[in-house]
Parts: C-alpha cells; structure tokens; sequence
C-alpha cells in the first residue's frame, strides 16, 4: 500500500510542470466572427451624390461638408469628401489677383497719385514714404498683426475687446487649407496676404494729408504705433470673426455694424487721423501766400487710373470669392466711380466753366471710397446714387470746407477718404439689401432696412473717437522723441534732397 502511495506522488509531481504550461498557453485565435465584432467598422464612404454636391458647393462658394450632414446636423465620424479641407483653384487664383491689384493700388498707383500732386522737389520723399510703409506693414503683418486681427484665442478675455488672437503669430500654422471662419475655398495664406495689402494702404492713405513737411522717420515712428492702436483693432472689430463691430458674421457682436471693404477700417480711420495729424503738424511754409500747385497732372492720372484698377481687387475681392457677390461689388464700384467724377466734374463746369482733370481724377476717387462700404451689398441703382453724391459732398469738403477752415490737408485726404468714406457708412445703412447679398440675413435679418442706419452711426462714432485719440498722443508722442518736421532750410529745399539725398528728375545735361 505504502508503495503505491509512494508511486501515485511521484506521478503527480512530474505531472505539475505540464500542468503549469497548459495553463500558461495562449488561446486558441478567435474566428474571423469575433475579431470582426471587436474592430469598429470603417466610416462611410461618401456617395456619389455627396461627392457631386461638393464641387457644386466649391462652384457656389457653400459649405463643403454641407452635403455630409445627416438629419441632426452632425458629420459621421470619418466621412469627408476631396473638397473638404483644401482651396478651390478657381476661388484662390482669383484672390491672388486680387491681392495683386490691391498692391498695385499703393505701388505705383497711390505714389504716382500724389505724387503727381506735390512739388517736383517731394515727389521721391512720396513715392519712399509708401513703400517704406509696405515694408513696415508687411513685417508687422506676419509678426503679430494679421493674428491680431483674425485670430479669436483672445476671445472672451478682456485682451479680446481690442484684438482677436496669439495663434497667428509669425503666421504659424498659416498654410494652404482654408479658415473656414472668413472662407470655404481660398487658402489661409493667400486670404492673409490679401489682407495685408488692405493693412499696407491705410496708412499710406495718410501721407495725402502730411505730404511735403513730415519727416521719413517721424512718418515711419508714427505709423508703427498707428497699426497697433487704431488699425489693427478697427480691423478686428468690423472684420474678425470674434469682432464686436462685425455685425454680418459675428452673432454676438454688440454693434451690428456692416462694412464691405473698409469704409471704415480703411477711409475713415486713415481720412480722420490725417486731418488731426496735418492740424498738429501745421501748415506747409508759405501755405496760402504761394502756389503750391501739382507738380505733374500726368502722373496724378495715371494714378488715378491705376487706383480705380486696384479697386476692383480691392471692393470685388471683398467677397472673398469669384461669385455673384463679388460680381455684384464690380458692377457697383465701376459705376460709382464713374458718375462721381461726372458729377465732380460737371459741377466744376457749372461753378468754373471748366472741367479740370485734378477734379475729374478726385471724382471718381472719392466714387471709390464712398462705394467702398456698401459695394457687395448695394443694387445697381443705389449706387450710381452713391456716385451722385460722392461727386457732390466731397467736393464740398475739398473745394469750400477746406478754404473755410484753414487746414494744409496737402492732397485731400480728409476731404476724399474721411468724409467720403462716413459718407459711405452712412449711405450703406440707407441702400444695403439681402437681395442683393443673402449674407445679410444670417445675423442681421431683423435691422437690414430699419435700425442698420443706427448700428452705422455707433460704428462711425467709434472709429471717429479712436482714430482721433490715438493720433493726438502718437503725434506728441512722436514730436517728443525725434520731432516731426524737417528744418525750415530743409523744407525749402525738398524732402527728396533732405531725407534721402536723391532728386526726383535731373536736370544735368
């Protein structure tokens, strides 16, 4: 019996380490069934007809993903289309030309503008004063200023009642997709570039009204605090999408306010500015005892023409795609323009018995400018109504305000963009329609063509305010540190002599 025993624990324990891996074994794989059951299924494929409405959407500047909602609103997690996420060809090479135009605008347009204006000895300080100003701007712009505007990390913070964001900065994560907070289908990059060259015009804008007696480096220390105290907050309000003035896009905006392409973030704060600042600086020597007449009404011309050029990408490109209301905003900006400078220069033909070219040219800038705001949201016939009295209230303010008052706004900028460009806010309250633009009834459906004219007038306030207190204290700020004039013997002599040792023409043989 003991031996059995003895036998059967023997057994037992040389059976243990079999055991032991038996247990430790893996389990025999699951069947196909199963591991189908644990892996989650792949996400839909879109159907052709998704697929279709895509492009139809690209076509139709829409909502990309428009055609992937289902019932509830709500994207399938996964389902996407090719045209989810990238630029339209057509859409992206049409605000690279845009963006161009509005280059062009400043450079040469803006220099030969007033340049042809001043006296042959300033013509050079002109023509360095605008592009120093898109050197300047440009840097800015990719530093912070483009964030500042259309970014929204700010939003909800007491730094986001000024600007819009951090998450730009140096353009970081600026690329070739689309922001679909300002634009379905052109890229990020090419929409922060066209934006730029609006950021470049402003305050160059202001040189009209300082011209022949502000030093190069008191006008480059003045802008520089200009385009973060008055620019780059105006920006963001009317146009960010977190702005507080951004009555079309921004739901929450306190002020539903509306501006198509800059009758206030461009005119009014460059034309109010101007006239503070050309008030502080003084007059020109010998203003009102001597001629100081243009210099070459060729050039100014040729500006003009190329001004009203540019402004196509400049009121066109607004709507941010090649579509009806970009269509829309050309038609309305050509005849504008050209009922102002019929206008201007037939009321010179009744009061003058002459028709200048200097009032033709001023005609159709100021139709420009007055078009400006309500260009994407006004019909045919409201604007050659524009045009009537853009020919008439600015040439008011040119012709007899200017004389009454006494003010060396050299080339009218006050005159042409300040009050031209209130008028434009004013008259777009009057004549915008959703008729004509269906944005207008996203959030403003319910004051289009009854309290929107209100709504302007806030807005007005506001950039008039702004524009005039950040002038006062940059320009003493300025006078301060490195002055702002030139020597009365530099003056005399030119500022293209004083400030950048060149004359404009040589009269060597």
């Amino acid at each position: 019996m003991n031996s059995l025993l003895r036998t059967l624990t023997i057994l037992a324990l040389a059976a243990v380490p079999y055991l032991s891996s038996a247990q430790n074994a893996p389990a025999p794989a699951a069947t196909p069934a199963v591991e189908a059951a644990k892996t989650p299924p792949p996400p839909p494929a879109p159907s052709l007809e998704q697929r279709i409405a895509g492009l139809e959407a690209a076509i139709g500047n829409g909502d990309p993903t428009a055609s992937l909602k289902d019932a509830k609103g709500a994207i399938p997690a996964g389902l996407t289309t090719p045209t989810v996420g990238v630029a339209a060809p057509g859409h992206n090479g049409f605000m690279m030309i845009c963006a161009a135009l509005v280059l062009f605008m400043t450079l040469p347009g803006l220099f030969l503008f007033y340049g042809g204006l001043v006296r042959a000895k300033n013509i050079l300080s002109v023509v360095a004063q605008c592009f120093g100003l898109a050197g300047l701007v440009a840097v800015l712009w990719w530093a912070v200023g483009y964030s500042l505007v259309f970014g929204k990390s700010f939003d909800g913070t007491l730094l986001g009642h000024v600007f819009g964001g951090s998450e730009y900065f140096f353009l970081n994560g600026v690329t070739s997709a689309p922001n679909t907070d300002y634009a379905y289908w052109i890229s990020q990059n090419v929409f922060s570039m066209y934006q730029l060259m609006f950021a470049i015009i402003t305050p160059a804008l202001i040189v009209g009204a300082i011209a022949e007696r502000m030093k190069f480096s008191a006008v480059m220390l003045f802008m520089l605090g200009w385009m973060f105290l008055v620019y780059f907050p105006m920006a963001h309000h009317i146009w960010g999408i977190t702005g507080e003035m951004n009555g079309v896009w921004n739901a929450k905006a306190s002020i539903k306010a509306i501006d198509f392409a800059g009758g206030t973030v461009v005119h009014m704060t460059s034309g109010w500015s101007a006239l503070l600042l050309c008030i502080i600086l003084g007059p020109r020597i010998g203003f009102g005892k001597k001629a100081m007449t243009p210099h070459s009404m060729v050039l100014c011309a040729i500006g003009t023409g190329m001004l009203w050029v540019g402004w196509y990408g400049f009121n066109a490109g607004s709507a941010l795609a090649a579509d009806g209301v970009g269509a829309q905003a050309f038609m309305t900006t050509t005849l504008a323009a050209g009922v102002a400078a019929f206008t201007w220069g037939a009321l010179e033909w009744i009061l003058r018995k002459h028709a200048s070219i200097l009032g033709l040219c001023s005609g159709a800038v100021a139709g420009l400018v007055v078009v400006t705001p309500a260009a994407g949201f006004v019909t045919a016939s409201s604007a050659v109504l524009i045009g009537v009295l853009a020919g008439v209230v600015p040439f008011l303010a040119v012709v007899y305000m200017k004389s009454k008052l006494g003010y060396d706004d050299a080339l009218d900028t006050f005159g042409v963009h300040a009050v031209g460009g209130t008028l434009g806010a004013i008259l777009t309250g009057i004549y915008a329609t959703a008729d004509v633009n269906g944005n207008l009834n996203t959030n403003l459906k319910d004051i289009v063509g009854k309290t929107l004219l209100t709504e302007q007038f806030k807005a007005i306030g506001i950039t008039l305010v702004l524009s005039l207190a950040a002038t006062a204290i940059l320009a003493y700020l300025v006078k301060a540190l490195i002055g702002l004039r030139p020597t009365e013997e530099e003056e005399a002599r030119g500022l293209d002599i004083s400030d950048h040792g060149e004359e404009g023409y040589s009269h060597n043989s």
